[in-house]
Order: C-alpha cells, then structure tokens, then sequence
C-alpha cells in the first residue's frame, strides 16, 4: 500500500517518495491547452501548491516523473524556463515585499544565466521575460 502524502506540495517528492498520487494531469494539460491567465482560488490545505509543482515539472520537461500518468504520451514535453515565486518560503514580512520579489527574480536570472535589469521588480520581471 502506498504511503499517503499528508503535508507533501511538491509533485517531485510525491513521485520519486513512492507516495499515493491521483492523477489530475488530465485537468493540468486542459489548463495548459486552454486560457491565457488563471486565479487559482481555493482554500488553504486544498492542493494549490501541488497543482503549481505538477505544472512547474510539465514545463521543465521531466517527463519521467509523469510514467503511467494521463499525461505521459500526450504532451510535447520541450523544456522550458520556468519562474516559480513562492511565497509561502519569502521572508517579506522584515525586508518588504518588493524587494524581496526582485531578489527572487534575480536569482531566477541567475540560474538561467541571463542578465535583467530595472528598478522595479516589475521591470526586472519584464526583463526576465
């Protein structure tokens, strides 16, 4: 029998920890194929942060966490760049959010060797892009 998740939001530690999955990514590539902007709204506790980690995994192309999914043959699986900010891990309250969103972002920059410039996180949220 399969462990049960409780408290696990990272779809990469669900997989590989051998833990109880159901498949929702047949509703992940709906989202994916279908709309330009979503407001996730759901109460806490209800699967938000996994949904965001499955889809986090899509894009970045790892396609082996997705074996016996709904998924599995049905996406392109091209890797691409991903910016994940998460806020529940951001110490906003004492620095500010602003600037916390920015060094973020610069870290994200980092990682994927690019070089972004602004002010404003927007601006270097825009330049990432």
């Amino acid at each position: 029998m399969k462990k049960l998740p409780i408290g696990i939001q990272d779809f990469r530690i669900l997989r590989e920890g051998g833990y109880l999955y159901v498949d929702k990514t047949e509703l992940a590539h709906r989202l994916i194929d279908t709309g330009k902007y979503y407001f996730l709204s759901r109460p806490r506790r209800f699967g938000k942060s996994l949904l965001v980690s499955t889809l986090r995994e899509i894009f970045l192309g790892n396609k082996d966490l997705f074996k016996g999914l709904w998924i599995e043959e049905r996406h392109g699986w091209q890797p691409g760049p991903v910016v994940h900010i998460a806020f529940n891990n951001l110490d906003y309250r004492n620095l500010g959010l602003e600037s916390v969103i920015s060094e973020h972002l610069q870290k994200v920059a980092n990682a994927y060797e690019c070089n972004i410039q602004g002010r404003s996180s927007k601006q270097l949220f825009q330049s990432l892009l």
